[in-house]
C-alpha cells in the first residue's frame, strides 16, 4: 500500500513537475512575445516619429528638381526664343543701337520682325520683343507718356529702313500736333522723296490716296496672279513697288469717311505693301494689328501675351539722321536698274522671226517685263539720250534678249558704232576672249573719221534688199513671212542693222552724206517688207535733227525710245523724259505720241562678266557652219599676210594684180590694181607720208611676188629717200633672189635701158621725184625723164608697169613733162596727204575729187574700173 502510495505520490509530483517546466516554458515564451513585441511597437512608434520629416525631406527634394527643370525649361525656351529671334530678326531689324547698321536683305528674302524690346523672363535671361511690320500687318500704339511711344517709332521706322533696300521704303507722316516734329530725325529722307509730311486736315486725302495706291496694285500689279506683293517678291524674285508706311500721331478724333477708309487699310493694306503705324487714334482690335501699351519704357505687346515687355531706348538722334541721309544720297542716284537675267528665257532658241521679233528690255512699274517688237508695224527704232544717261546698256539688253530667243538662224546683227569706242567690240572674238554672239555678221568699232565705212553698210544692206525683193517676186510674194513659207529652204533670217551715233554718216553736205540719207530712206521705207530692221542711237539732239529734214524718213521710224532728258525724239507735247529717273526709259511704238509712252526700267546689261556669261552660252551652242563675224576697226592697221585676197593670189596668173590695202567695205577685200596690157596700167603713189607709202609699195611689191615663181618675171627697186631704205631693205626677202636694187646712179642707168622683154618687168621707185636733177641730165640727146616717160607711156602693153611714189603731186606732173603735159600714163593714183583740188589734171571732174587727208587713210583711183575714188587703209609695214 505505501509502495503504492509512494509510487502515486512520485507520479504526481514527477507530472507537476512537468506542468510546472511546461509552464515555466510557456512562461519564458509569452515574456519573449512580449518582449518582442514591445520592440516591434518601440520600432513602430519610432518609425511613425521619422515618417513625417522623410516625407518632408522627399517633398523637398521634389520640389526642388521641378523647380530646376522648370528654370531649365525657361532657359531652354528663352534661348530658343533668342536664337528664333535672331533667324527671324537680323541684323539691322535687332541689333543693339550701339553697334547698329543697316543691313539690307537680299533680293526676294522675306521681311523681318522689327525689335521693340525685350521680355525679361526670372532666372530664365531676355528674349528680343519682335513687331511684324512690312507685308505683316500695322502697329499701334497706346501711351500716355511721350517719351516710350517716340522710342518704339523712331525704331521701328529705322530698324525698317535697315532692313530693305535703299529706297524701298515710302514714310509719310501726319503729326497734327507737333506738325513732323515726331519723325524730325528722318527728315534728310524727304529730298530724295522718301518721306512727305501731311499737315493738319490732310488726313482724309492721305488715306484716300493709300485706299487708291492699294486699288492699283490689286488691278494692275498683282491682277489676280499673286496674293500679295510678298508672293510676287518670293515668286519672281522682283518687288515692283516700295513699301508704304504711314505714321499717324494723333489728331481729332476721325470722320466717319475716314474711319472707313483707316479700316479699309488695315484690313487690305499689309498685301498690297501698305501699313500704318498709329498712335492717338483709336483702332479696332483685328489679327493684322500688333497694339503696344506703353507705360513709360514698359509695354505690353499683343504678340508678347502677359510678358511685360521692357522697350529699348530710342536710337540715337545722330544714327537717324546719317543713316537716313545716307539713303537719301543713294536714292538721289537713281533707283536701281532691272535685273538682266529676268529678260532672259530658261530655254534659248525657241521663238521664230517670220512675223517679227519680240523680246523685253525691262521691266514695267508694275514689275513686268516690257516686250518691245520689230516687224512690220512697228519697223524701225530711234534711240536717243544724252551721255551716260545708258544708250548703249540699252542696246545691249535688247540685243541679248533677242539673241537668247532667236536663233542665228531667224536672226542677224550689223552693228556700227560711229563714237570713239568699242562698245560693239565684245560681239566679236577678241584676244582676252575668243568667243562672240553667233547672230553678229558684222561689227564695226572706231569709224568715226569713217564714213565710208557707214556708207559701205548701207550699200550692203541696200543689196540685200535687192536680193530679198527680187527672191519674192520670183516667189509672187510681198512679204518676208510670205517668202519664208514658199521657200522654207531659203536663208532669209531677220537682219537688224544697229546704227549708234548715225547722225556722224549724215553730217555735211558732200556726196557721201547725201547718198547715206537715199539709201538711208530706201531701207526705212522698203525694209520693213523684207525683214531689214533699222535701230539708229544718238548721245545728243543733234542726231534727230539730222533726220528731222527728211520727213519722209522720220515717218518710218514709229518705235522711239527716249532716255532721261533726250529731246525731239518724242512727240513736241510729251515731256515724259524729263523726269525719268536713271535706269529708265520711255518706250513709244506710236511715233512719239503721249498716250503710247510705257515706262521702263532697264536692266544693267553692260556689264562685261553678265554679258559674257549669256555669250559664251550662246556661242558654244552656235550651229558648226556659223564664221566669226567680220570686225572692222577703224584704229587697227589691217596686214597684208591676214588679207584672203593676199592668201588666194597664186603664181601663173595671166594679169597679176596689185592690192594696195584694204578697202573699207562690209567684206575684207583689198583694193585690187590689175595690171593689164592696157595703156596707163601705171601706178603713182602720191604724198609726204614716208610710212605710208612706203607701205602702199611694200603690199604691191609683196603680191605681184606672190603671183610670179622664180624667174617669171622681172623686179627692179629704185630707194632714191633714205628714210624709205628700210622698207626697201626689207622687201628682200619676199622679192626673187635676182630683184635688182638700184640708187639714184643706178636709176640712170637702168631706166634707158628698159626694153620690152619675154618677162614682166616691174619697176618701183621708192621717192622718184628725189632723182629729178640726176634725170634731167641729157645723155646722148635724151633724158632720164624722156626714157621714164617713155616706159610710163609704152610700157604697160609690153609688160613692163612703173610702181612710184612722188613725195607731191607738182613733183609727179613735172617728171610727166610739166603743167599741160598729158597724164593719162598714169593710170591709177593713191592719194595721201595730198588736197582734193591738187589733183586736177589726174581726175576727170573739175576741181578734183572731195578728198581731206587722214592719217592712214589713202584715195585710191583707177581710171579704167572706177566713177568715184574709193577711200583704203593701206597695210601695215610689217606685213
Amino acid at each position: 500500500m505505501p509502495d503504492v502510495r509512494t509510487s502515486v505520490v512520485e507520479s504526481v509530483r514527477a507530472a507537476l513537475s512537468r506542468a510546472r517546466a511546461s509552464a515555466r516554458a510557456h512562461q519564458d515564451a509569452a515574456k519573449a512575445d512580449l518582449a518582442a513585441a514591445e520592440a516591434r511597437l518601440e520600432r513602430v512608434r519610432q518609425a511613425a516619429a521619422q515618417r513625417p520629416a522623410r516625407a518632408a525631406a522627399e517633398r523637398d527634394r521634389r520640389l526642388a528638381e521641378l523647380d530646376a527643370n522648370h528654370t531649365a525649361t525657361l532657359a531652354d525656351l528663352a534661348h530658343q526664343a533668342r536664337v528664333a529671334g535672331a533667324m527671324r530678326a537680323p541684323g539691322a531689324a535687332s541689333e543693339p543701337w550701339e553697334t547698329w547698321h543697316p543691313t539690307p536683305a537680299a533680293r526676294g528674302e522675306r521681311p523681318d520682325l522689327l525689335r521693340v524690346g525685350e521680355v525679361r523672363i526670372p532666372r530664365a535671361g531676355t528674349s528680343p520683343a519682335l513687331v511684324p511690320l512690312l507685308d505683316r500687318g500695322h502697329v499701334a500704339l497706346v501711351d500716355d507718356i511721350q517719351v516710350g511711344g517716340d522710342a518704339v517709332v523712331a525704331g521701328l521706322l529705322l530698324r525698317a529702313l535697315g532692313r530693305t533696300s535703299h529706297g524701298q521704303i515710302e514714310i509719310t507722316g501726319y503729326d497734327p500736333e507737333r506738325l513732323g516734329g515726331g519723325l524730325a530725325g528722318f527728315a534728310p529722307l524727304a529730298p530724295a522723296g522718301l518721306l512727305t509730311f501731311v499737315g493738319p486736315g490732310g488726313l482724309t486725302p492721305l488715306l484716300d490716296g493709300l485706299v487708291d495706291h492699294i486699288r492699283r496694285i490689286n488691278e494692275t500689279v498683282l491682277a489676280g496672279d499673286y496674293a500679295s506683293l510678298e508672293e510676287m517678291a518670293k515668286r519672281t524674285g522682283r518687288r515692283p513697288e516700295p513699301w508704304r508706311v504711314a505714321v499717324l500721331l494723333g489728331g481729332d478724333e476721325p470722320s466717319r469717311h475716314e474711319r472707313a477708309q483707316l479700316d479699309r487699310i488695315l484690313r487690305t493694306g499689309a498685301a498690297c505693301g501698305v501699313h500704318l503705324i498709329v498712335r492717338g487714334i483709336t483702332v479696332e482690335p483685328r489679327p493684322s494689328v500688333q497694339v503696344i501699351r506703353v507705360d513709360g519704357y514698359r509695354a505690353q505687346v499683343s504678340g508678347c501675351g502677359t510678358l511685360p515687355v521692357f522697350l529699348d531706348e530710342a536710337p540715337p538722334a545722330e544714327l537717324v539722321t546719317a543713316t537716313c541721309r545716307k539713303i537719301a544720297d543713294r536714292v538721289s542716284t537713281g533707283p536701281a536698274p532691272a535685273v538682266f537675267a529676268n529678260l532672259i528665257p530658261p530655254v534659248f532658241w525657241t521663238e521664230h522671226s517670220a512675223g517679227g521679233l519680240t523680246a523685253p528690255v525691262g521691266d514695267s512699274p508694275e514689275g513686268r517685263t516690257v516686250d518691245v517688237t520689230l516687224s512690220d508695224y512697228p519697223p524701225h527704232a530711234l534711240i536717243a539720250g544724252p551721255s551716260g544717261t545708258g544708250k548703249t546698256n540699252l542696246i545691249y539688253a535688247w540685243m541679248g534678249a533677242l539673241a537668247a530667243r532667236y536663233s542665228p538662224e531667224e536672226l542677224a546683227f550689223y552693228l556700227l558704232d560711229f563714237k570713239e569706242g568699242v562698245s560693239f567690240a565684245r560681239f566679236a572674238p577678241g584676244r582676252r576672249d575668243p568667243s562672240w554672239l553667233p547672230h553678229v555678221r558684222l561689227v564695226g568699232v572706231n569709224v568715226n573719221t569713217d564714213r565710208e565705212f557707214g556708207l559701205a553698210l548701207l550699200r550692203f544692206l541696200g543689196g540685200e534688199l535687192r536680193r530679198r525683193a527680187d527672191a519674192a517676186k520670183e516667189h509672187e510674194v510681198t512679204k518676208l513671212a510670205e517668202l519664208r513659207h514658199e521657200d522654207p529652204q531659203g536663208h532669209w533670217p531677220r537682219i537688224v542693222a544697229v546704227i549708234d551715233e548715225f547722225q556722224i554718216l549724215l553730217t555735211g553736205r558732200d556726196a557721201l552724206a547725201q547718198e547715206a540719207a537715199t539709201l538711208l530712206e530706201d531701207l526705212a521705207r522698203r525694209g520693213r517688207s523684207q525683214g531689214i530692221h533699222l535701230i539708229l542711237a544718238s548721245q545728243d539732239v543733234s542726231g534727230i535733227e539730222a533726220l528731222w529734214g527728211r520727213p519722209a524718213l522720220v515717218a518710218q521710224f514709229t518705235l522711239r525710245i527716249a532716255l532721261p532728258k533726250a529731246r525731239r525724239i518724242l512727240h513736241e507735247t510729251n515731256l515724259a523724259a524729263e523726269t525719268l529717273p536713271r535706269h529708265h526709259a520711255v518706250v513709244n511704238a506710236d511715233s512719239g505720241a503721249p498716250d503710247a509712252n510705257r515706262i521702263v526700267r532697264v536692266p544693267a546689261a553692260s556689264d562685261r562678266r553678265v554679258w559674257s556669261e549669256l555669250q559664251h552660252k550662246l556661242w558654244q551652242d552656235r550651229p558648226p557652219w556659223l564664221g566669226a563675224p567680220r570686225l572692222f576697226d577703224g584704229d587697227a592697221v589691217p596686214r597684208l599676210t591676214a588679207s584672203p585676197d593676199f592668201q588666194a593670189l597664186r603664181p601663173d596668173v595671166r594679169d597679176p594684180v596689185v592690192l594696195l590695202g584694204e578697202s573699207i567695205d562690209v567684206r575684207a577685200r583689198s583694193a585690187r590694181l590689175p595690171l593689164t596690157r592696157s595703156p596707163g596700167r601705171n601706178l603713182a603713189v602720191l604724198g609726204t607720208r614716208v610710212d605710208e607709202a612706203c607701205a602702199v609699195l611694200a603690199a604691191a611689191a609683196r603680191s605681184l611676188a606672190r603671183q610670179h615663181a622664180d624667174g617669171d618675171a622681172r623686179f627692179s627697186v629704185a630707194c632714191l629717200d633714205p628714210d624709205a631704205a628700210a622698207t626697201a631693205e626689207s622687201l628682200r626677202a619676199d622679192l626673187p633672189a635676182d630683184t635688182g636694187w638700184y640708187d639714184t646712179e643706178g636709176l640712170a642707168a637702168l631706166l634707158p635701158s628698159v626694153e620690152p622683154g619675154p618677162l614682166p618687168h616691174y619697176i618701183f621707185l621708192f621717192a622718184a621725184d628725189a632723182a629729178a636733177s640726176r634725170l634731167a641730165v641729157n645723155e646722148g640727146g635724151r633724158t632720164g625723164h624722156d626714157h621714164l616717160r617713155r616706159i610710163l607711156n609704152t610700157g604697160p602693153e609690153r609688160r613692163t608697169h612703173v610702181l612710184g611714189w612722188w613725195r607731191g603731186v607738182g613733183r609727179l606732173r613735172d617728171d610727166l613733162g610739166g603743167v599741160g603735159s598729158r597724164t593719162d600714163a598714169i593710170g591709177a593714183w593713191v592719194a595721201l596727204d595730198v588736197q582734193g583740188a591738187d589733183l586736177t589734171g589726174f581726175f576727170p571732174q573739175q576741181g578734183g575729187p572731195a578728198w581731206y587727208p587722214r592719217p592712214w587713210r589713202a584715195l585710191f583711183f583707177d581710171r579704167a574700173r572706177h566713177r568715184i575714188p574709193e577711200v583704203v587703209i593701206p597695210y601695215g609695214l610689217g606685213g
